[in-house]
């Protein structure tokens, strides 16, 4: 693995965790006892800590994100499939996260949960323990509304207030015929370059 320290904090690794050669691990994030974490992940602590359990297995280019408002946390023996990504959420105990599920920030799953082949999370949603999101639907709202892509008008109308414009980049939605990312793009690219301007590889290997 290549560790790196980010706003002078590195990753903790335990002792009985193995991570992939290729797995970039960045700043505050800290691997439980047990943890297998595959080629290609990524984990980084971009603005919030990463705290992942113990028996947890992450499979092959996912990417977990902790962020400012929403640290990341997954519980113990999760499963996180392939090609997932996961940003500043809370994951309970023995959760399936399948292969291309998305999580977003402010997120909550139950424990048992089950988001199943590019399942989708949104922003400040919370799954009971126990829930499936089956494959490719959504899960929205809290209590979640799970759906099919397909019943995008009912989706939208509970994902509209969760706001993730200003939840996840601090800024207004935009008016009609306005794009978000003219003013979002800017700023987030600045932003990555400030706090990535310093980071440092640590070596090692997992």
């Amino acid at each position: 693995m290549t560790e790196f320290e980010h706003r002078g904090v590195g990753p903790r690794v335990d002792a009985t965790a193995v991570v992939a050669p290729t797995a970039a691990v960045v700043g505050d994030v800290e691997i439980g006892r047990g943890t297998r974490i595959g080629y290609g992940v990524v984990i980084t602590a971009e603005s919030g800590p990463v705290r992942i359990g113990a028996d947890v297995i992450v499979m092959d280019n996912a990417v977990l994100r902790g962020t400012a408002r929403h640290p990341l946390h997954l519980g113990d023996r999760v499963l996180v499939g392939p090609l997932s990504s996961l940003s500043g959420c809370s994951v309970a105990d023995d959760v399936f996260v399948a292969t291309g599920a998305s999580v977003f920030n402010g997120a909550v799953i139950g424990p048992g949960a089950e988001v199943r082949i590019g399942g989708i999370v949104h922003l400040c949603t919370r799954l009971e323990p126990g829930a499936v999101v089956p494959i490719g639907w959504v899960a929205v709202g809290d209590p979640a509304l799970i759906a099919p892509p397909d019943r995008h008008d009912e989706i939208w109308a509970h994902q509209r207030p969760l706001d993730f414009p200003g939840e996840v980049f601090g800024v207004d939605r935009p008016a009609d015929g306005e794009h978000l990312l003219a003013t979002v793009a800017p700023r987030y690219a600045a932003a990555l370059g400030r706090w990535h301007r310093d980071d440092r590889p640590l070596g090692g290997g997992g």
